[in-house]
Formats: structure tokens, C-alpha cells, sequence
């Protein structure tokens, strides 16, 4: 079943990296069908290049999707991230139908405007202690080569994904808190820039909220969650987990006699 919709937007895929679902990605975009294409940061990891990348061919088919996707028509705009930051030097350049801005002011249908930013400029340790955020780089890389350990297990068992390293990372106190700053600090800057809200990625946590006044809508990842955002012709904005409809295609399809399967589920948040 495709999904039509007017915008798709997903950020933090880390391609070079080994926790990228590259897989479940290029899936989704087999899926989908837009008009335009936001790649809100993290894209491909720049940081995982001093150390050595791990680049299977899925992590090329992902490009060669984007690539095929901008030269059939549908507008591409990279908004580079933190680990893809090196990219922020070609600001307004086209790269294969590709363009590259810092941030973006995106009009949806109904007449709304969001802020598409990264969002790395709104967490202070990245701004302002970047040795720290390579330790956590670090740390966090650990928990992620445990988190497709896990999988690979629960593959074999027959289960679907589920992501060990984003339930560890929401119940540790002091994580949550610092996805509650950083959510109410990009929702500030939209409402300073006088739009109805905020689209972004960094903290690989999938999330449509409203913030005094202003709508937070974060894309999540394709490392942990397997999640993106989409608009509908109508201009309403849903967070997909991709992940979950894969599983429930999968469900549909080894159970034909049972009820269907509500493939793309309302949207959270609005």
C-alpha cells in the first residue's frame, strides 16, 4: 500500500554508520510518494569518517532512492545537521536536484509555517562542549551496536524491531530532561521567528506536541525509532512509525482473514 502525501520529512538516518536502518528506510520510500523531501540533518554520518565508515550497498541504494526521487520532480531540501555539518559550507548550492540550506521555513496546505532546522544549535552541549558530545557520541554508539544485537535475536525468534537503546535512553532521568529543555528551546526560536511551529530532528526522539502556542514536531530517527513526518494534501502533519506499520503489513499478510490492518494510523498529536 503507498502512502501519497504532500511533504515527507526524516532526519538522523547516520548512513556510514552501523546502527542505520537503511533497510527499513529505502522501504518507506518505496512507499511514499511526495512532493517534497526534507532531509533534516544527520543524513550521513561525518563524524564516523575519522574513524572509518561501514557503508554496505543498502546505505548506497538509500542515496541512488534520494538522487531518483529530485530528478523525477519532487523538490529535495538537505537542512545539514551536526554530524553532517561540513555540508552547511555549500548553503544554496543544488547537488543532483538536491539544495542545501542551514534552516527552511516550510508552508503547509493549510496556509501554517514551520521553522525546519537540525536543531544541534539548540543543545548547548554540542554548541559549546563538543568534546563532551563526542564522548556521548561514543557512549551512545555502544549502546547502539547492543541495540542491533537485540535485534538480530529477536529477528531470529521471528519478533519485529523494536529499539532496546531508545527504551534505556528514556528512563534515565537525567536524558529526559534533556529532551523536555531542548524540545521547549527550539519551540522558543519558532515562536521568536513568528511561525506556527517546528519541525526538527537531533535528539532521535519522534514527538508532535503543542508548546505554549507553537507546535514541536520532531521526525525521530532511522537508527532507533524508524520514524518520519509527513503532510497530507490538507496540510495535517502525521508521525509515522514506520517500524510498526512494517510489522503490520507483515500481520495483514500472514493473516488474510482477519481484520484489516490500519496500515498508516491516525496522527499523534494534532
Amino acid at each position: 500500500m503507498g502512502l501519497f502525501c504532500r511533504t515527507v520529512f526524516i532526519s538522523d538516518v547516520h548512513l556510514g554508520t552501523k546502527g542505520c536502518q537503511a533497510t527499513l528506510l529505502l522501504d518507506f520510500l518505496d512507499q511514499v510518494q511526495c512532493d517534497t523531501l526534507y532531509l533534516v540533518g544527520d543524513i550521513v554520518d561525518g563524524w564516523k569518517l575519522k574513524s572509518g565508515w561501514r557503508w554496505p550497498q543498502a546505505h548506497t541504494d538509500v542515496v541512488q532512492k534520494v538522487l531518483r526521487m529530485a530528478q523525477s520532480g519532487v523538490e529535495v531540501i538537505y537542512v545539514p545537521g551536526n554530524h553532517d555539518d561540513r555540508i552547511r559550507d555549500f548553503c544554496g548550492v543544488h547537488f543532483g536536484g538536491v539544495v542545501v540550506a542551514r534552516d527552511a521555513i516550510h508552508q503547509a496546505a493549510d496556509g501554517k509555517r514551520y521553522l525546519v532546522t537540525h536543531g544541534d544549535e539548540f543543545d548547548g552541549i554540542v554548541s559549546h562542549a563538543k568534546w563532551l558530545a563526542f564522548l556521548g557520541d561514543y557512549a551512545y554508539r555502544a549502546l547502539l551496536s547492543l541495540n542491533t544485537r537485540w535485534n538480530a535475536l529477536r529477528h531470529r525468534l521471528g519478533m519485529g524491531y523494536w529499539s532496546l537503546s531508545a527504551y534505556v535512553k528514556l528512563k534515565v532521568k537525567n536524558a529526559v530532561q534533556f529532551i523536555d529543555d531542548f524540545e521547549r528551546a527550539v519551540s522558543d526560536e519558532a515562536r521568536r521567528r513568528g511561525v506556527d511551529g517546528v519541525i526538527c530532528g537531533h535528539i532521535h526522539h519522534a514527538e508532535m506536541r503543542e508548546i505554549h502556542g507553537v507546535l514541536y514536531v520532531n521526525d525521530g530517527d532511522w537508527v532507533e525509532s524508524c520514524t518520519a513526518v509527513v503532510e497530507h494534501q490538507d496540510g495535517r502533519l502525521e508521525l509515522i512509525d514506520w517500524a510498526r506499520v512494517r510489522q503490520g503489513r507483515g500481520a495483514a499478510a500472514s493473516a488474510p482473514t482477519r481484520a484489516p490492518v490500519d496500515l498508516f494510523p491516525q496522527p499523534v498529536g494534532v
